[in-house]
């Protein structure tokens, strides 16, 4: 990536670009500095070591941590995850390739990046956080998964394998109309699954907002912890890095999101599970699928 430190300090007009990140509430004068010195400098704070953040602020490490926890956050890699999101959208596609730098190997940095994520993942969410969205689910009469683009690929496992597994799930992975015609049908009981990171996308959010105002659960798995999808619809919040090692995002740690989520309806619901994988084990032949 790009040295953080040739980053020039934008203007106060320009802090817009932390949205929610940074919410009202009291900070020390020490506090503010760190506030102070991310709102500026959007890269730095993005991909800065927190040694350098404490020093452009004249604090120290310990301040850094204690001003995320005040904002709201686990600690500063939680801070710093979603201010790594907020920077990825502020910055053009192409700028993402010169953020990223060259490889030294793509397979291996793509690799190592992901296993990154992973842990990232793992530290941002809480059993209990998975266990309340497994029990919705588990209970729900019908569930919709949404994810467009890339995105559509996390969603599609979990309606596809949700599906063998006996549930009454299903995707949408279009917008329009067909999107507006899915949510239509959903009320109380009923669960959508939104899976979207990156740059919020509107029709998405407005679908949550319909589907929630119907009586449905939301189940959201997203890349920020704030914004109007997390904050505002969801009632189930599962926070996934999506940074790749390209212009393009990685879904690895949302895929492997969806399969903890399938793993614990297939344990929320063990006969219904094994009679309908019975099922499609028995259609598999009948249908003359597979080689063996």
């Amino acid at each position: 990536m790009s040295s953080a430190q040739n980053e020039e300090p934008l203007g106060n007009a320009d802090a817009q670009w932390l949205g929610d990140v940074v919410p009202e509430v009291p900070l020390s004068k020490a506090q503010s500095r760190v506030v102070d010195v991310i709102t500026r400098n959007p890269q730095l704070a993005s991909y800065a070591e927190i040694a350098e953040i404490a020093q452009r602020a004249d604090v120290n490490n310990s301040t850094v941590v204690r001003t995320a926890q005040t904002l709201g956050y686990r600690g500063w890699p939680d801070l710093q995850r979603e201010l790594r999101a907020r920077y990825l959208v502020l910055i053009s596609t192409e700028d993402t390739l010169i953020e990223h730098g060259e490889h030294r190997s793509p397979l291996h940095d793509a690799l190592t990046h992901d296993i990154d994520n992973l842990r990232q993942t793992l530290d941002n969410n809480t059993a209990t956080d998975a266990e309340a969205a497994i029990a919705t689910l588990a209970a729900a009469k019908s569930i919709l998964v949404v994810g467009l683009g890339s995105f559509a690929g996390p969603a599609s496992v979990m309606a596809h394998v949700g599906s063998t597994m006996g549930y009454p799930i299903s995707l949408e992975n279009r917008a329009g109309v067909h999107l507006a015609t899915a949510i239509n049908s959903l009320g109380e009981g009923d669960v959508l699954v939104v899976v979207n990171m990156w740059r919020s996308m509107k029709q998405l959010i407005a679908a949550a907002e319909a589907a929630s105002a119907a009586g449905a659960s939301i189940v959201a798995i997203t890349d920020m912890r704030r914004g109007q999808l997390a904050t505002g619809v969801a009632d189930h919040l599962l926070v996934v890095p999506s940074e790749g090692i390209s212009f393009f995002q990685s879904v690895t740690a949302a895929t492997s999101v969806v399969y903890g989520l399938l793993a614990g309806m297939q344990a929320a619901q063990p006969e219904r599970t094994r009679a309908a994988i019975r099922r499609t084990q028995q259609l598999w032949k009948d249908l003359d699928i597979y080689l063996d």
